[in-house]
């Protein structure tokens, strides 16, 4: 696994944490939180299957 690879392992869980944080302190609504949490997994496939 590369640096890139391991980074993004890393990074996905903790922006879908802290958009679920966010959920319950509500500062995002429902399809804020579910947007950035698709998002943000998309992003993860997209250049994690890139590299």
């Amino acid at each position: 696994m590369t640096d890139a690879q391991l980074g993004l392992s890393l990074a996905t869980p903790i922006i879908i944490v802290f958009a679920l944080v966010l959920y319950r302190m509500g500062v995002l609504q429902k399809t804020g939180t579910m947007s950035a949490i698709l998002c943000s997994i998309a992003i993860a496939i997209v250049l994690f299957l890139d590299r």
